[in-house]
């Protein structure tokens, strides 16, 4: 199974609550740059917090990838959910290709606990964060870390070049 962990773009500083904050202009594009990554992956389903931030990274992503199914909302990808909910889930699923859009702290602690089998790893995902995690089978401690980038790496890449 090949797993996409993506955390949101920048969103709006404030709003009336936390799970209400959009995306600024800035983490559209940022988001975009990263989905372009995205573009040949045969990504099987879309998951996404429900709050309005990873919403909106989820449907840039949608329309960057050329994704025709809908994105699925799940309650157990905000920002202090346990992480081990996320990988019961993943070990039930039949797909093979799974992006999920969260949030810190959860993104860092979900890739620390599949790749090194507890949730104190540091792993930098910044906002439009983007890591890859290969495994032959979904439990902590079993993934190794394929791709770990983020909209900064692409831009000094890209200067390289």
């Amino acid at each position: 199974m090949r797993i996409w962990i993506l955390r949101h773009g920048q969103a709006e500083a404030r709003a009336a609550s936390d799970p209400e904050r959009a995306l600024t202009e800035d983490g559209r594009t940022e988001v975009a740059k990263v989905a372009a990554l995205l573009r040949d992956q045969p990504i099987d389903m879309l998951l996404a917090s429900p709050y309005r931030r990873a919403q909106q990274t989820a449907e840039v992503v949608r329309d960057v990838i050329g994704f025709t199914r809908g994105i699925a909302t799940v309650p157990w990808l905000t920002p202090d959910d346990e992480p081990s909910l996320c990988v019961d889930f993943l070990a039930e699923r039949p797909e093979s290709n799974l992006l999920l859009v969260s949030h810190q702290p959860l993104v860092s602690q979900l890739v620390s606990l599949l790749v090194e089998g507890n949730r104190r790893g540091h792993y930098p995902l910044p906002t439009a964060g983007l890591a890859c995690l290969d495994t032959d089978f979904v439990a902590a401690g079993l993934a190794r870390l394929s791709l770990l980038t983020n909209p900064a790496d692409l831009a000094q890449h890209n200067k390289l070049c």
